[in-house]
């Protein structure tokens, strides 16, 4: 039995296949046609997933999507009818959600196929649901507490819940127009990062301000409630009343400013995309990024005691967040965190599709591992075909040679393109389409700055370290193989690898396993075994695009940038 799952007509658009409960690939629709957080139908995603199966549409047995347009239909309703959201708004919705319930046909006609030979049926799944799903049912836990926080998907942005075995139980939600997500947006957009996706740039702004402004916030303009939940203060949002723009349609998502005049008028001038950080702008950032954690925190001991489990998965949008994913265990009563490969809504494509084959269908859940590398992968001899198509001069290396001489140039101060297996699933880098630097440089920041990324000098590098050594440098010490959780590292150890130390003492580690990833652990080991430090600068292999995806995409932005080595597989170009 062959599942499809995608996420479809939303911002990081993607797909995945399964054969019975065996995730087979996944990947996200900006890494094949390069439009970062890619929303609207993800064909080519689609198109790998067949062709990496060696299967046709017609094969397919079920679709499975993660969003179901019947879910809270009268909330949508009274809220449009009490707010009086725009005609143009209402109308934009329900064109969305004629087009989830065209899927079928969308598919069809985008593989010019006639949809009367496709047997498979379309499976709509609540977008929290999903979320739930995408982390409980592959995290090694047999029972858990569930925590799905993100924006806003079915109008719902949080929802609480539990799983035991191959079964979920919801226990709550939060309605939109409240939500975290949209919370952290607004003031990520009232900071001046306007673009989808630059949470981020927030969080890694928050260590270099002083948390002044949470009295203000917390109780203001979002208030906590009696049963662990929360809501926001309506006034200084525009989604309540006027509605936002957001474009879902065949390119880059956008979201129009959502934060009011109000918000103005109590944090003064918004700051504009360019100008100049000051002070109590990243004062407001650490107070956004406190009082997100506190909410975080209450939700989860709340979720706890209502359900005495030591488990607990978090995931959504939200659950990108790695500062607080780092403090979790520390705050609450919660001795186990997961948080899965792709928590944000790429990963509701694996999470429908688990739903339906464990929640609908009650199929047994395979035994636990790591399910991070499930994209694109290429032969030596597809490398080397293209390289020579490209007229380009490179060396093929056994690999215990290649290990041994690039340690050596990493420690002379390379900067490293390293192209490995399978792509990755969900938005970081694990060692398989990632740039690799020396961490014990203290130049190493402004070197990748000036040489590839050109990105904001406050946003912080993160380090790779073999699993084995976790406890020798950082305070906690646990498994955090997709790079989803901030700790402090250990402050004799700081000195040791300023590369990659943020402003507050900590890195948002990844722990690399000889198991998961064989090749990059034995890089690192040899690094180790030359250095003494058994980490590595590890960041994503892209300038200002989606990750590299290809060996063409790993070679134009080789190309294209001063980055010293270019590893794709054991062939190697360099500049020298």
């Amino acid at each position: 039995m062959y599942t499809l799952g995608i996420n479809a007509y939303h911002g990081d658009s993607s797909a995945c296949l399964y054969k019975d409960t065996e995730l087979l690939c996944a990947t996200e629709e900006e890494r094949i046609n390069r439009i970062k957080h890619w929303a609207g139908l993800p064909i080519e995603a689609i198109r790998f997933c067949l062709t990496d199966a060696s299967i046709e549409l017609k094969d397919l047995d079920n679709i499975c999507i993660s969003r179901d347009p019947k879910a809270k239909l009268k909330d949508k309703v009274l809220h449009s009818l009490k707010n009086r959201v725009s005609i143009k708004a209402i109308l934009s919705r329900g064109a969305n959600s004629l087009k989830i319930g065209g899927l079928k046909d969308d598919i069809a006609k985008a593989f010019e196929v006639d949809p009367k030979t496709l047997k498979a049926k379309v499976h709509f799944i609540e977008h929290h649901r999903a979320h739930m799903a995408s982390s409980f049912f592959i995290s090694p836990f047999e029972e858990s507490a569930i925590l799905s926080v993100d924006g806003m998907g079915d109008f719902t942005s949080t929802m609480r819940g539990l799983g035991k075995g191959n079964q979920l139980t919801v226990l709550d939600s939060v309605t939109y127009p409240h939500s975290i997500g949209i919370f952290y947006t607004s003031f990520t957009q009232y900071l001046g990062f306007p673009h989808y996706g630059d949470e981020y740039k927030l969080m890694g702004l928050s260590p270099y301000g002083s948390p002044k402004y949470v009295d203000k916030i917390l109780g203001e303009v979002i208030r906590l409630k009696s049963n662990g939940l929360f809501e926001l203060n309506g006034d200084y949002f525009r989604h309540f009343r006027e509605g936002v723009h957001m474009s879902w349609e065949g390119g880059s998502p956008e979201i129009g400013p959502i934060f009011s005049k109000k918000m103005i008028e109590t944090f003064g001038p918004s700051r504009k995309k360019g100008e100049q950080l000051l002070q109590h702008q990243m004062d407001l950032a650490a107070s956004v990024q406190e009082v997100c954690e506190q909410i975080i925190f209450r939700m989860a001991e709340d979720l706890y005691q209502k359900t005495g489990l030591k488990n607990l998965c978090l995931t959504g949008g939200v659950a990108q967040n790695s500062m607080a994913n780092g403090k979790i265990v520390r705050n609450t009563s919660f001795e186990r965190l997961f948080v899965p490969p792709a928590g944000h809504d790429a990963g509701t494509a694996t999470g429908s599709a688990l739903y339906y084959l464990h929640q609908l269908r009650h199929k047994k859940r395979p035994s636990y591992s790591v399910q991070a590398y499930t994209g694109i992968q290429f032969s030596d001899e597809q490398i080397k075909d293209f390289l020579d198509s490209r007229n380009i001069v490179y060396k093929q290396f056994e690999e215990k040679e290649l290990l041994d001489w690039l340690s050596t140039q990493l420690m002379q101060g390379a900067v490293v393109g390293w192209f490995q297996g399978r792509a990755e699933f969900g938005p970081r880098a694990l060692g398989n389409r990632s740039i690799l630097v020396d961490p014990t440089r203290k130049d190493a920041k402004a070197l990748l700055n000036d040489k590839i990324k050109k990105r904001e000098s406050f946003r912080p590098f993160a380090p790779s370290i073999l699993e084995e050594y976790v406890a020798e440098y950082f305070v906690q010490v646990d498994d955090v193989p997709f790079m989803e959780k901030v700790f402090d590292i250990i402050p004799e150890k700081q000195k040791i690898i300023p590369a990659v130390t943020h402003v507050n003492g900590t890195g948002r580690l990844q722990t690399v396993s000889s198991v998961s990833n064989p090749k990059y652990h034995a890089l690192i080991s040899k690094f180790f075994e030359k250095s003494g430090v058994p980490i590595l600068l590890n960041t994503s292999f892209n300038e200002n695009e989606p990750i590299v995806n290809t060996p063409e995409h790993a070679l134009d932005c080789y190309l294209r940038t001063n980055m010293d080595i270019l590893v794709i597989g054991n062939f190697v170009i360099h500049r020298n």
